[in-house]
């Protein structure tokens, strides 16, 4: 393996190590962000990275997939949208483009295009959370049914019922109250917590 990357042209053993590298990183961090390690970058400019919550207040207009932020275009993540596209189209269009000089245009033109795939698709994503976090915050004021009992004084989660469009959902639900509230009690939304976790109080 080691022999063949060596043995390669240098402008085409640049784009493999592009491709590989950050697919590599792109794969991680993807990772990362399925399963809600998402963290800021260390530039800070990423700001589909950049760790934050929801409250009471507006819900902010950023990336809850991965921890919230404002949408940016300039973005670490979009870096690595454009690099993983300008490897593996220099990668891909090695055999067919003989001139070097087109070729990196090409790659570079692909790189362009992998960033805004990425980015539209991104906050498409964005755009449908968004619109769930809404939906949550809609229920603040509204009574609704304890499912499983809630410790008091924000020491565990417990589940409420909530009616959404003639739905029902079981969401995540904390207390200041200093009792527990146990299952079937009735109890009012006071707040959002975060995306996904509701702040209920007694009737």
């Amino acid at each position: 393996m080691i022999d063949w990357f060596n043995a390669l042209d240098p402008l085409l053993r640049t784009f493999w190590g592009i491709a590989l590298f950050f697919s590599l990183f792109f794969l991680v961090q993807n990772i990362m962000t399925l399963i809600g390690i998402g963290s800021s970058d260390a530039d800070g400019m990423d700001g589909l990275d950049a760790a934050g919550g929801i409250d009471s207040g507006d819900a902010p207009d950023g990336d809850t997939l991965d921890a919230g932020g404002a949408m940016q275009l300039f973005t670490i993540r979009n870096l690595v949208n454009f690099m993983l596209g300008i490897g593996w189209g220099g990668v891909c269009f090695w055999q067919y483009i003989p001139n070097r000089l087109l070729l990196c245009l090409v790659a570079i033109v692909f790189g362009l295009f992998f960033l805004f795939v990425f980015y539209y698709v991104w906050r498409k994503m964005l755009s449908f959370e968004k619109h769930g976090n809404l939906s949550l915050k809609d229920s603040i004021g509204s009574v609704c049914s304890v499912y499983l009992r809630i410790p008091p004084s924000r020491t565990g989660q417990g589940k409420v019922q909530v009616s959404f469009g003639g739905s029902v959902q079981e969401i995540a639900a904390i207390t200041d109250h200093h009792e527990q509230l146990p299952s079937g009690s009735k109890v009012r939304v006071e707040a959002l917590v975060d995306s996904s976790t509701l702040l209920v109080a007694p009737l």
